[in-house]
């Protein structure tokens, strides 16, 4: 029998408010989604909301200095918690239009210059969310953080556009931020340079990298190119989107997709056999996971389809999140 997975928890004891703050964060957004569908399930999710943000702020720490059995070595909070802190904050600061919820968020990484949105470091993403109330609503306490959600856009445009970009770019024009998952980096990006379009255009907005212009309909244009690189507008004429396109990869990292099913082998299989059958195994994978994001190419544009290789080949929700955000966007709204 194979080994069962353990279940881990934060507390007083042992906080965690990276994980508190992110949760809460969740369950804000999630309360905005059902607010019109379902008031009372929506109320509820506020109500969490508040009070797992209470505990982030109450008991601050790492999760990852806490638990144990190997968890802190596999995903450790490299950035910390004070973005999870101000990504909770700025979520109910939205659902709630609770003032009280300035005070804690104002300072938070105030001082920290950050070219990437991930799934450890929010910064850049709450940044862009509190731009919207105060290019939308006019609330000029919130200023500091357009500047930041700007800096961070100068930091991400082409050294084209942006003299004070720290971002590189492959020859082919695709973001290159990690040779490790990069796509997520580059739907996360893309994601927010389309949020951040939409609040540009409504309020008028223009800003300038040092002293090139920026406009709403650059930032469309960027994703957009990202968005069609990773769907094969690419050297490699590949979607990164498996099943997607004329060709998407064969081998991807992912058990489910590389093993065969329950219909066509019905017996047990070990974790060790599944490494030695399947994992090394030269072939395409039996089970299409259709719609799963890659790691995607390297800084020149190469991609091996490599099934062991887990830096390109390894689908991750992180990556295929912001890239249906993305998606949802061109669909509805982008004029060429």
């Amino acid at each position: 029998m194979d080994t069962p997975r353990n279940v881990y928890e934060v507390s007083a004891s042992a906080p965690g408010s990276d994980v508190a703050g992110e949760t809460a964060a969740a369950l804000a957004a999630a309360s905005l989604v059902f607010k019109a569908a379902d008031p009372d399930y929506s109320r509820r999710l506020v109500a969490a909301a508040r009070d797992v943000m209470a505990f982030a702020w109450q008991h601050q720490g790492k999760y990852s200095d806490h638990v144990g059995g190997g968890v802190s070595n596999y995903y450790p909070s490299y950035s910390g918690y004070k973005d999870e802190l101000l990504w909770g904050s700025a979520w109910l600061l939205w659902t709630t239009k609770n003032s009280s919820y300035l005070n804690d968020l104002m300072s938070l990484g105030a001082n920290d210059g950050v070219d990437m949105f991930s799934w450890d470091n929010k910064l850049a993403g709450a940044r862009v969310l509190l731009s919207r109330r105060a290019l939308l609503d006019r609330d000029k306490r919130l200023e500091p953080f357009t500047r930041q959600a700007e800096e961070f856009i100068c930091r991400v445009l082409p050294k084209s556009s942006s003299p004070s970009s720290t971002t590189p770019y492959t020859p082919g024009g695709l973001m290159h931020r990690s040779g490790n998952a990069n796509l997520q980096y580059v739907a996360s990006a893309s994601f927010l340079l389309t949020t951040y379009a939409k609040y540009m255009a409504v309020s008028n907005r223009a800003f300038s990298c040092q002293n090139l212009p920026v406009t709403h309909k650059a930032l469309r244009a960027l994703a957009k190119r990202q968005v069609d690189y990773v769907l094969g507008d690419n050297p490699l004429g590949m979607s990164y989107m498996v099943g997607y396109g004329a060709s998407s990869p064969h081998r991807i990292h992912h058990r489910a997709s590389s093993m065969p099913s329950v219909d066509v082998h019905p017996a047990h299989i070990g974790c060790q056999e599944g490494f030695q059958s399947y994992l090394y195994a030269g072939g395409p994978n039996p089970n299409v996971h259709t719609g799963a994001v890659v790691g995607g190419p390297d800084q020149n544009d190469a991609f091996p389809d490599d099934r062991t290789d887990y830096a390109r080949s390894e689908p991750t929700t992180y990556t295929n999140a912001p890239l249906v955000g993305c998606l949802a966007y061109f669909a509805g709204s982008y004029k060429k």
